[in-house]
């Protein structure tokens, strides 16, 4: 957030100011709601990550009431053979040890990172575009049904279950909060927007990523 308020700060200084900013924050903005669907006037959650977020979009919040257009880009988990989560959910799953992290209920909101550059050029472009927005695809999946298509995509079982006591065990309340917690996003003013995803479905999406 330091970072975030010294260049809010900046930005307030300068005599020739920008006429847009964009922040890069999180769905765990919401933190763990069960079955409850999220959308971008939602109020925020409890837990590390909700503070963390909600802490970070209101640090830049002195650049919009400074008539600056400013948006708060919530962003799920991003998926990209070359880093992140699904890069490291491949090995696992590969060797047939994909499965269910807890009791795989819970919702798990991704976006193909593709679709997720492209957003952020969407709000760069279109001069309506202000406040906060969630970066997820439409498609709304649980964690299971996650994993059944990724082992499914790559020939593979999906059996395996990650115990929820010993995720917590060995990540904390960190851990909880990214893996256990149930965030139903909705990606509701991208597309009243207009925002057209080109991956709006995980099976579109893994084999645009995993053919490359």
């Amino acid at each position: 957030m330091d970072g975030t308020r010294f260049l809010v700060d900046s930005i307030l200084s300068l005599p020739s100011k920008p006429d847009f900013f964009v922040s890069a924050s999180a769905v765990g903005f919401y933190g763990n709601r069960g079955d409850e669907s999220l959308n971008e006037n939602s109020p925020p959650g409890s837990g590390f990550l909700a503070e963390v977020c909600v802490d970070w979009e209101r640090a830049s919040e002195p650049l919009q009431n400074a008539s600056i257009r400013t948006c708060w880009a919530r962003i799920g988990i991003v998926l990209s053979p070359d880093g992140g989560a699904l890069q490291k959910m491949l090995t696992p799953f590969r060797l047939g040890l994909g499965g269910n992290m807890g009791s795989g209920d819970q919702w798990f909101p991704w976006i193909d990172i593709d679709d997720l550059t492209q957003a952020f050029c969407f709000l760069v472009k279109n001069p309506k575009c202000s406040g906060a927005f969630n970066f997820t695809a439409p498609e709304i999946l649980r964690q299971k049904d996650f994993a059944k298509t990724l082992a499914r995509h790559l020939k593979r079982p999906s059996f395996f279950h990650a115990p929820e006591f010993l995720l917590k065990l060995a990540l904390g309340e960190m851990g909880e909060d990214l893996l256990l917690a149930s965030m139903k996003v909705l990606p509701e003013k991208l597309l009243e927007m207009g925002f057209e995803f080109k991956y709006p479905n995980l099976e579109k999406s893994l084999e645009h990523l995993l053919s490359e």
